[in-house]
Parts: structure tokens; sequence; C-alpha cells
């Protein structure tokens, strides 16, 4: 297939597009760096002058969510950086005469807000006014444009990614010194998936027609923090008894990581399984010994 990407050089693009090459697609990366893409990848810094047809269409660009605090020039950056590309995508979409056959558009599990409890959520579940949500709504609403045309779209509702970088990265230093533990009270839900099963959810939904709309790329077995943080200390063979109290979670943090750290919902990939795809990894100290 020729397959069109945003954020093709970020931890889940460079990964999914090593997967794509392996199976011998035709890649087009679109990138402020062209010039850094390697073949038999080819990149671009614009959508403007591109006259190839392509089966599929996957975006996954946008600034980092949990790198700095989330001043309102951050938040801004976070926002314009979804929306602007999404909306470049549409306008592209509208411009050309052979659509694509599907749209995977990135999003994110903050879509289902902050509010603590302990029931499973699935696709159906709404959201909330939290900035991580709002966040997921607005890129999402523009995505959904692209159905209109007459492309399928999925929305790629991600949970934490365990791979060689994310979030798990920034957690390894202090958990392999001995210094790990939970995050406030630990009660708080992770909704994790491995990389291999989120590529392996994103190659599923350009290959189902039948797959649309919401998609969580989240494992079917969802932990707290608390028990996140055992089955890693396990897996280092270290201790994981010096926890971070929420008090000093939202000073040094302020609302990124009320809303990251401190909160998480039970998230069930529900609309892939029914549609038949099989997780690799459903365990967590499974999916953590692989990466690590």
């Amino acid at each position: 297939m020729n397959i069109l990407i945003t954020g093709g050089t970020g931890f889940i693009g460079s990964a999914l597009c090593s997967r794509l090459v392996e199976d011998q697609h035709h890649l087009v990366v679109v990138s402020r760096h062209p010039e850094r893409i390697k073949p038999p990848v080819q990149g671009i810094d614009s959508l403007a002058n591109l006259d190839m047809v392509f089966d599929a269409v996957i975006n996954l660009a946008g600034e980092p969510i949990v790198n700095k605090r989330w001043t309102d020039q951050q938040k801004q950056r976070i926002l314009s950086s979804r929306l602007d590309t999404t909306q470049a995508l549409i306008d592209y979409f509208a411009r050309i005469e052979t659509k694509p056959h599907v749209f995977i558009s990135g999003s994110a599990i903050g879509y289902y807000g902050t509010g603590r409890t302990n029931d499973p959520i699935d696709e159906t579940g709404a959201g909330d006014d939290s900035f991580s949500s709002q966040i997921c709504r607005q890129w999402e609403a523009i995505a959904l444009k692209a159905e209109p045309m007459g492309i399928r779209t999925c929305l790629l509702r991600t949970g934490v990614v365990l791979g060689n970088g994310g979030a798990l990265a920034k957690m390894l230093t202090p958990f392999k010194l001995g210094a790990g533990g939970r995050m406030g009270s630990g009660t708080q839900w992770m909704s994790w998936i491995h990389i291999r099963d989120l590529i392996g959810i994103i190659l599923y939904c350009i290959e189902h027609d039948g797959i649309q709309g919401p998609v969580n790329g989240t494992a079917p077995g969802p932990v707290t923090n608390q028990q996140f943080t055992k089955a890693l200390g396990r897996v280092l063979n270290r201790p994981t008894i010096f926890p971070m109290p929420a008090a000093a979670i939202k000073l040094l943090m302020g609302q990124m990581g009320e809303e990251l750290l401190l909160a998480g919902k039970k998230i069930l990939p529900r609309k892939i399984q029914d549609a038949g795809y099989a997780f690799l990894f459903e365990d967590l100290e499974e999916a953590l010994a692989d990466v690590v």
C-alpha cells in the first residue's frame, strides 16, 4: 500500500514506520525535517504538491503532552500542534480527487477525563471539562470531517505505551536506582499497551473495513498505579518503597501532574476485541519484561 504518515519520527511513529517498511509498504512521512528521513521512506515537508494516491493516512503528529508543565503557552502549543496538522490533512483530502480508503487519527484515553471511578469504560464513555479531555474532543472533531468525504475514519485513543521511549523511558532511571514508588495514593488506574500491540491495532484498523470511529488503544488488563509500580520493580529486581506524594506532584508539575499522573480510568479495548484482534501482551509483567 501507499501510506501517508504525520508524526512518523516520534516514539510511536518510528516503530510504526519500521514495521510498515518490513511489510514492504511504500511510506511518505510529513516532517519539518524531511532530509532526516532515511530511505526507503520518503520525507516531505508539505502536503501542497503531493500527487500520489494513498490507500491509508495515519495522523500521529502532536507536541508531547507530558514533557513540560502546562503553562498557557504550552497548552496552546499542545493544542495547535494537533488541531493544525489534522485540519491540514482534512484540507488535503478535500483537494484531492482520489481519497484514501482509511484515515487513522491519533487521540488519547485522556478523552474520558479525570473523574475517579472503578467502573470499566469502553468506547462509548463520555468526556469532561478537563484539559486532556478537551484536547481529544477537539482533535477528534476535526478528524471526523473526513467521514462525509467517504473516508473511513478511526480515532485511536491511546493509553500508556510501553516501548523503548515514551513514558516508560522517563520512569526507568529512578526505578533502576531503587528510588521508584507509587504516585499519590497509587489507586488511580493506568491503562497501558505494549507498542507492538498498538502497531498491531493500527494495522488491524487498516485491514478491516468494519472498524470505524473511536478505538481504544489499550491492553485488556488495566492496572492501578500501585500494581504497575510493583510489576516494574519485580521486572527490574528493585525495591519500590519511595512513593511520590500527591502534594509534591501538584507542586512540581501542576495541572499536568494532576490530570496525567494522579488521575486515570479503567479503559477497555472493547471495539478492537469485538472485531477479532488478538493481543500479543495481555499481562503487564510480561509486557514490561519484553520491553526492559
